[in-house]
């Protein structure tokens, strides 16, 4: 880990990522890339170097989107609204080196202005005085903001002492997301992930008790066919003593160029298809017991973008389209399958519409797409999507 406190400021930065939830947030950048970066299913932060940013660093980048938000406020109109005239004016006036943070600014203030994203995959790895200094700046720039979010790993947060954790809570930091990924201390030993079932309950546990909303991110899937029961109940345990906010589904997508591709090249790594991906959510659904999260599919990678509710009240309602796609013929799943993949279906309960279904049929038809093949067809649309 490299802490580059003696550094020149280099203006504002963005990380790559940020989780679809806080597509309408503002991204500030406290950390460079991953300081773990070993999981083979990851490709984001592969060849590049982890670095904390300074504290002042952030700060800076902050004052400047302040700067810009407050140029965007001033020169809108009553309903809050900036006409074409009055942007390209203002777009003359910013600072070359500087449009990085207007269009951060413009985008955060097209998008209500409510909520902030610290970058990159891990920012509470940063000293927990820097850390609270910062999101204390970031308030007193943005009183009326509502919610500061970050990734975090589990073996971090389980190192943070309980009073400091209580401390960056009490700044402002609001919610978590830790990727859990899996329960199965075989699965993440599988695809290094540097933690064990029993760290990720911590860890849960503790950013619950102090306070914070907390989502674990779980990637049905990632156990392959050999571990695929294991996965799925295992990952539904860790949960169960959790009790997170939000549990938010990743379906595992194996591109060319990460480590777990090879595994699967070579045949070490057999990768589920769509029907067993099902079977295994399904598991996965059934054996969450106790718990009162917030279940969200919010990732086209996803199979089933409606299996979305509240435990325990909403399970039903959300192995009910998995238990019908599992029912139907084969070759009425591959239409739903292609059609999901290309966005023609965003529900299972959208093959009603006869004139999109027949789309998709005449889709599959022309490119003899059938139940033999349709996994390769849609390994290379998922593959687009990483």
């Amino acid at each position: 880990m490299k802490n580059k406190k003696t550094e020149p400021y280099q203006g504002f930065e963005q990380g790559p990522i940020r989780p679809p939830s806080e597509a309408a947030s503002l991204l500030i950048r406290i950390t460079r890339n991953c300081p773990w970066n070993r999981c083979t299913f990851c490709p984001v932060y592969k060849g590049s170097r982890f670095s904390l940013r300074p504290a002042e660093h952030v700060k800076a980048d902050i004052d400047m989107v302040h700067k810009y938000v407050s140029m965007l406020r001033q020169g809108a109109d009553a309903s809050g609204r900036l006409d074409r005239q009055g942007l390209s004016d203002l777009s003359d006036r910013v600072d070359r080196d500087e449009y990085a943070a207007f269009n951060a600014a413009l985008h955060w203030t097209s998008g209500g202005m409510e909520s902030v994203f610290l970058q990159d995959a891990n920012s509470l790895i940063l000293p927990p005085d820097d850390l609270i200094d910062i999101v204390k700046h970031l308030h007193s720039r943005f009183p009326w903001i509502q919610r500061v979010t970050s990734y975090a790993r589990s073996h971090t947060v389980r190192r943070i002492p309980e009073d400091k954790l209580a401390e960056i809570r009490q700044a402002g930091l609001n919610r978590i997301h830790i990727g859990l990924e899996s329960g199965s201390d075989k699965v993440l030993e599988l695809v290094k992930k540097g933690v064990t079932k029993a760290d990720h309950v911590e860890a849960g546990q503790k950013v619950k008790a102090a306070g914070f909303e907390l989502s674990e991110y779980v990637m049905p899937g990632l156990g392959g066919v050999a571990l695929s029961t294991e996965h799925a109940a295992e990952s539904a345990d860790a949960l169960n003593r959790i009790n997170p906010d939000f549990i938010r589904l990743r379906t595992l997508a194996v591109p060319p160029g990460l480590p777990l591709h090879e595994e699967y090249r070579t045949g070490r790594f057999k990768k589920l298809t769509d029907v067993m991906v099902a079977k295994e959510l399904l598991l996965f659904l059934e054996s969450l017991e106790g718990v009162t999260s917030m279940v969200k599919s919010d990732h086209i990678l996803n199979l089933f973008a409606e299996v979305e509710g509240r435990l325990p009240e909403e399970k039903q309602a959300m192995t009910r389209p998995i238990r019908a796609f599992l029912d139907m013929a084969p070759e009425d799943r591959v239409v739903y399958q292609i059609g999901r993949r290309l966005s023609v279906f965003n529900t299972l309960e959208e093959m009603k519409d006869d004139r999109r279904a027949a789309r998709v049929r005449n889709l599959c038809a022309e490119n003899n797409i059938t139940p033999d093949n349709v996994e390769s067809v849609i390994e290379e649309a998922m593959n687009r999507f990483i």
